[in-house]
């Protein structure tokens, strides 16, 4: 078996500039009044966790505390990102 196809098992995080904290649960629920469908709620956290440790600024006030979820769901909540709207295919 060659070098170049072994796969390391352990795989080194991606570096991000906010904390590895967990998503408060207040704030999942919070979100989920906004966002109902908890898949698409996921995909926009998830989504937005990714360009926040890509570099894009958080459109609101965080404390060092505060993981890039928690960022995003708060994002959610204030309704300063929001579900982009696709014309349906005909």
């Amino acid at each position: 078996m060659e070098a170049e196809n072994i796969v390391p098992f352990n795989q080194p995080k991606p570096v991000s500039r906010f904390s590895g904290t967990p998503m408060k649960s207040e704030l999942v629920e919070k979100a989920s009044e906004v966002m109902p469908d908890p898949q698409v709620l996921i995909n926009m956290v998830s989504r937005r966790v990714k360009q926040l440790n890509d570099g894009r600024a958080p459109l609101i006030d965080t404390v060092p505390s505060m993981g890039a979820a928690d960022i995003a769901l708060v994002e959610i909540i204030e309704g300063k990102i929001k579900l982009a709207e696709t014309p349906a295919a005909e």
